[in-house]
């Protein structure tokens, strides 16, 4: 596959943080010509997010990228903690433990990655580029127009200032909270909105002693006021403090002057005369302070015509849960298989619609379950302050689309507990421990990024059908029959798929199961081949 330099593309991505990149980078190794733009000169300068769970690793580790990021973790790796108090050197109200959430195995073949945004957005966007993509920092979106069969796009080169049009067949929009391209479409969001604004500084302080040995990666305090957040940064020393101020009652981030911005940090840390030396977010800049949005909302549609919106363009929650940066990422991953799939004629454009029924409802609850933790984390103490069951909101959502063959009987409820896995469709599929030629891997090993086929040990019918659907359809299908070359040495896998061993799972591209038959089918061809087109939105065969 060849880049997209040129006038045209099959894919524009507008935006270059996690969720871009993430979408390029998912398309591009899926054999789709992309183009992304992003405004600023670089990726994110601060870390932003600074955590990504388990799920984002195991999209990443399907890519081939885990072990690289494990190589990017940062300092604060070794500093897995929360912790929650009046001020850093006052008396504890929580702490959270963010590793101890998840047992090794349990319900993941990997965990949660201690990686600033920043880092994991350069790691992503060199993979990017070395996949073809064609990234265009400091590059902006003029203007756009769908034409019903492509968009026509005008670019503008901040260096340069000259112009030139790019022609794509879709347009991914990732700009951001902002969302410039959702509201120009006329496009509105529902939710709480705007919770609150946040004056953020950095500053450098020997804070040891009041640390007391505790090593975490982000405090609440109380002080100077209720929802002030202490950060640990990347150099030994640096902090950055974020302390909220009322905008809607005319408080202004001009407010911050540099010695209120010095008495607050002392406030917060808990030593009236601290010495400390404020230090600006980038080397050379002359401004110290940022102002952060906190908001909750969710953008009414996901799509118009050939655009789509994702991450923080269509969703904003609040920076508990470590959930904004990582729902964007299942988002690109969710879009890009489709995207890919339509794009090589594999797919009917019906397939499209899908991403919008999927991924909303998700972000609804996700913007509910990041509220609570929010609140948990300003006001709860103790166990409350860890009431939420994050774990399950990560690897629990569960689809429901024209794309998921969803069984009779299946719950209502929008997440189910991965800890105990029931295999139904619209789930992710479960992990359980195999083994292969001497070596443990994973049954999401086994998915690694096209329809894959779950049989049990009985099921040769099913593995032989498979073969002959994907010969006849043109697409690609792993097929596997546990109990042939890979094996199943603790019989767990019958269990969590729900199927018995003459019966099958089909996986979807990005890891979520879209039919099972429990048993064997008196025409397994014929039933392979319907459900596969029918997730496909493809007709069915006279």
């Amino acid at each position: 596959m060849t880049g997209s330099r040129g006038d045209e593309t099959s894919v524009l991505v507008v935006g270059g943080g996690i969720t871009g990149l993430s979408a390029a980078f998912f398309l591009a190794r899926q054999g789709v010509r992309v183009t992304l733009v992003e405004r600023h000169p670089s990726t994110a300068i601060m870390p932003q997010a600074r955590a990504f769970n388990a799920r984002s690793l195991e999209i990443f580790r399907t890519f081939g990228l885990e072990e690289e990021i494990h190589q990017h973790l940062s300092i604060l790796a070794d500093m897995p903690e929360m912790i929650g108090g009046d001020t850093l050197a006052g008396d504890e109200r929580f702490r959270i433990n963010m590793l101890a959430q998840v047992h090794p195995g349990e319900i993941s073949p990997t965990d949660w990655a201690m990686i600033d945004q920043d880092e994991l957005e350069r790691v992503v966007r060199a993979n990017a580029e070395s996949a073809g993509v064609d990234v265009r920092f400091a590059t902006e979106l003029v203007s756009f127009e769908d034409d019903g069969k492509g968009i026509t796009a005008v670019l503008r080169d901040l260096g340069s200032e000259t112009e030139s049009s790019l022609r794509a067949e879709y347009l991914i929009a990732s700009d951001g909270n902002r969302a410039g391209i959702r509201h120009q479409l006329g496009v509105e969001a529902d939710g709480p909105g705007v919770l609150g604004h946040a004056a953020h500084f950095l500053f450098d302080a020997d804070l040891d002693s009041v640390l007391r040995d505790r090593r975490f990666l982000l405090a609440y305090f109380n002080q100077p006021k209720t929802g002030t957040v202490l950060v640990p940064l990347g150099q030994l020393g640096r902090w950055m403090l974020g302390v909220p101020f009322q905008a809607d009652q005319g408080e202004s981030i001009d407010d911050f002057t540099e010695e209120r911005c010095i008495e607050l940090a002392r406030t917060a840390v808990g030593i009236p005369d601290l010495e400390l030396t404020l230090v600006p977010p980038v080397p050379g800049w002359s401004r110290m302070l940022m102002d952060v949005r906190i908001g909750a909302m969710v953008a009414r549609k996901y799509r118009v015509g050939r655009v789509f919106f994702a991450g923080d363009s269509a969703h904003v929650v609040p920076p508990t849960g470590s959930f904004g940066a990582n729902t964007g990422i299942a988002d690109a991953h969710n879009l890009a298989w489709k995207l890919a799939e339509v794009l090589h004629g594999h797919a009917g454009p019906e397939l499209l619609d899908t991403y919008e029924a999927e991924r909303h409802p998700v972000a609804q609850t996700t913007m509910e379950t990041a509220l609570k933790i929010l609140d948990a984390r300003h006001y709860a103490e103790g166990d409350e302050a860890t009431r939420i069951d994050e774990v399950t909101m990560a690897h629990g959502y569960r689809y429901r689309s024209a794309a998921i063959r969803t069984e009779p009987g299946t719950p209502d409820a929008p997440v189910e507990n991965p800890r105990t896995p029931s295999g139904r469709p619209g789930l992710r599929a479960p992990h359980v421990w195999l083994e292969r030629a001497g070596s443990a891997l994973s049954t999401l090993d086994l998915c690694t990024g096209s329809f894959t086929v779950l049989a049990g040990p009985d099921g040769e019918e099913w593995t032989a059908a498979a073969e002959r659907v994907a010969a006849e359809l043109g697409i690609d299908l792993d097929v596997h029959r546990i109990g042939d070359d890979v094996q199943d040495q603790d019989k767990q896998f019958l269990k969590a798929y729900g199927i018995g061993a003459s019966g099958v799972s089909l996986v979807r591209p990005d890891g979520f199961v879209a039919w099972r038959a429990q048993e064997q089918a008196a025409d397994p061809v014929k039933e392979l081949r319907t459900v596969l087109r029918e997730i496909l939105a493809l007709p069915q065969a006279g």
